[in-house]
């Protein structure tokens, strides 16, 4: 009597075919520029609740964890209104405003970025190295990097940030250099007022009621 012939062996290679192409599908670890070696500090995928050793809510603005997404809104009426009644719109949460702390002096950072929103605004939206120390504004036709406020201004045509989509945002820096990677297209700064010492935080603004979105982030420490 004949035995009926497996197909166990066939399933076991279309599987193994199947992950094969995974692997090769994921996106290879990004490659520092600046530095030999790096050293991981902080990964997230927000698969659990907001980790408030790295993350400060700012402008008591809205954030959530949705679908493995952070993201943010404005903050509530009731808050608008008392800011604004005290004079103070600009810090009264009508953006969200979120901080990544325990940031390294030396760093790479990676991360899925999106800001949502009907146009974009004068400023905005914006990542800030450090506090108002290195801001990078992004617009329709340009990418911005001021250098503590307005000691000194660099503007460039790419790599640019749309808005309403995603973008794999890469960042490394080190005294007197910074790299900027958007959808893999980069710009190097080099300037004695690029310097993080004293700072240990990267600020996410977006715009005027508009949304802003942070998926899969990583944070090193660069050697």
């Amino acid at each position: 009597m004949k035995s009926s012939p497996s197909f166990l062996p066939l399933s076991f290679i279309l599987l193994a075919l199947s992950l094969k192409s995974l692997l090769q599908a994921e996106t290879p670890a990004y490659q520092s520029e600046l530095f030999q070696s790096t050293k991981l500090v902080y990964e997230d995928t927000f698969e659990g609740p907001m980790n408030a050793e790295f993350w400060e809510v700012r402008q008591s603005s809205t954030w959530v964890i949705k679908d493995g997404v952070l993201t943010g809104s404005q903050s509530s009426k009731e808050f608008q209104e008392k800011m604004v009644a005290k004079g103070d719109k600009a810090h009264a949460g009508f953006k969200p405003v979120i901080w990544l702390k325990k940031v390294p002096e030396n760093f790479v950072c990676t991360l899925r970025l999106r800001y949502d929103g009907a146009a974009y605004g004068k400023g905005f939206p914006l990542i800030d190295l450090g506090h108002h120390i290195h801001t990078l504004t992004f617009s329709e036709k340009a990418t911005t990097l001021m250098l503590k406020k307005d000691v000194e201004k660099r503007v460039i045509d790419a790599p640019l940030f749309s808005l309403n989509a995603w973008h794999d945002v890469a960042i490394e820096l080190k005294k007197g250099s910074l790299i900027l990677s958007i959808d893999g297209k980069k710009h190097r700064f080099d300037s004695a007022n690029i310097d993080m010492t004293g700072q240990a935080q990267i600020d996410f603004k977006a715009l005027d009621l508009g949304t802003c979105q942070i998926d899969h982030i990583k944070l090193w420490e660069g050697k």
